[in-house]
């Protein structure tokens, strides 16, 4: 995840800038910390919602999330040149489960 947090950051920076950027982003990331990838693309899959227009949405999430995403069938293949994902019709309906079970003020 620091990664993709970095990446994100360097992007938007100025050339000049980005090499202290990356030296104080190092706090990011929790040293020896086992991460759930079926949890992070469950909120992946209900984050992309909240961006979504019909069945499409904006892909500004990390690759191998939104990959597993498309392999798992919930959502069109992110690696085009296009800047959205196009849900599935499963991947749809999932990520309104998912976006009312983890982010809803009931949850």
């Amino acid at each position: 995840m620091k990664h993709l947090i970095l990446r994100q950051i360097l992007r938007s920076a100025p050339d000049d800038r980005r090499h202290n950027l990356a030296g104080s982003l190092e706090y990011i990331e929790p040293r020896n910390m086992e991460l759930d990838k079926a949890k992070i693309d469950d909120a992946v899959l209900a984050l992309l919602l909240l961006g979504a227009s019909g069945h499409r949405a904006w892909k500004g999430f990390d690759w191998e999330a939104l990959e597993r995403l498309h392999e798992n069938g919930f959502i069109s293949n992110p690696r085009t040149k296009d800047m959205s994902i196009v849900f599935t019709d499963e991947g749809l309906s999932r990520a309104k489960r998912l976006l009312q079970e983890l982010f809803g003020s009931d949850a």
